[in-house]
């Protein structure tokens, strides 16, 4: 059986409506990710790094909570589990503030041993950092070189436009790991100046087999070497969006799992199936606005597990 494994840091949000703090959820982008499949049943594996405090503690209880494999996670005493403060604007869009306080020695633990078509979730500025980005490029030749799916969703924010020169290369090598691509149109306007989904994909398409695009309330495109497809989302008044596109991976990556699908077959699969994985996708992102949860809502997945024909 395909195992999945998702890379990316984890860390603490504490999320602000206003000047008010509303709660606190364990998170990271990929951490998100793997929460919901691990409620959805599938056989998750987090590789990523936490400080040996009662933050990480409670990072660690939640990740086994919700059927999240803690194999590949390091603990250093070296320093401190990092916060996030998420302070939500009027569309319940968060802009963030890191507290980080990492050892000189990251991400110290031993990779899993990937098998032919395993699903690996990368991205973010985890992906990018210098600190770190020996270890990311190690894992993704290993992924690689063992016939992993590789998902990347780069995730690249406003924030880093001022480092975008530096960090370009890195994004190009990263796509170059890729099997598929799953990212905004923010992201691809940051990073290429890509405006829609044919720019964007013109700009993508050297280095993998597909890119599935999303541009919130405006829907979701998709672009393969044979496939050209666009999906609407109906609107909805958000509670908090933190979670929307890494629930939206999930999505993506449950349903690849779930059909079993190869690796050779991502580029040419059909478009009925890709319907199928993206509206799926689509659903799960829907779902997480509703709530300051970052993920799917547990009895939601129960329901999904129990009511789906995927």
């Amino acid at each position: 059986m395909q195992k999945i494994y998702t890379v990316g840091e984890s860390l603490l949000d504490i999320i602000f409506k206003g000047k008010e703090p509303q709660t606190a959820r364990p998170g990271g982008s990929s951490f998100n990710a793997s929460i919901t499949l691990g409620r959805l049943g599938a056989p998750v594996n987090f590789i990523s790094e936490m400080g040996n405090d009662r933050v990480g503690d409670l990072i660690q209880e939640f990740m086994a909570e919700n059927g999240v494999s803690c194999d590949f996670v390091s603990r250093y005493s070296r320093g401190q589990t990092a916060i996030a403060l998420a302070f939500l604007d009027e569309r319940s869009d968060a802009e963030y503030e890191f507290y980080k306080h990492y050892p000189a020695q990251r991400l110290a633990v031993d990779f899993p041993d990937f098998q032919k078509n395993d699903l690996l979730l990368f991205g973010s500025f985890y992906a990018l950092d210098p600190g770190i980005r020996h270890r990311v490029k190690d894992l993704l030749e290993k992924a690689l070189g063992a016939g992993a799916i590789i998902v990347y969703d780069p995730n690249f924010r406003s924030s880093h436009l001022a480092e975008r020169d530096d960090l370009v290369p890195v994004i190009r090598e990263n796509l170059g790991h890729a099997t598929l691509v799953r990212a905004s149109d923010e992201d691809l306007i940051n990073i290429f100046q890509a405006r829609g989904p044919d720019e964007a994909w013109e700009k993508i398409s050297p280095h993998c087999d597909a890119l599935v695009y999303t541009a919130s309330a405006k829907g979701v495109d998709l672009r393969t070497p044979s496939l050209s497809l666009h999906l609407e989302v109906e609107s909805l008044e958000p509670v908090s969006t933190i979670g929307a596109g890494d629930t939206f991976n999930a999505g993506l990556i449950y349903g690849l799992w779930k059909g079993a699908y190869k690796k050779e077959q991502i580029r040419n699969l059909e478009r009925d199936q890709w319907e199928v994985l993206i509206s799926t996708a689509i659903g799960f992102s829907r779902a997480v606005c509703l709530s300051y949860d970052n993920y799917l809502p547990k009895g939601i997945a129960e329901n999904f597990i129990q009511h789906s024909e995927l």
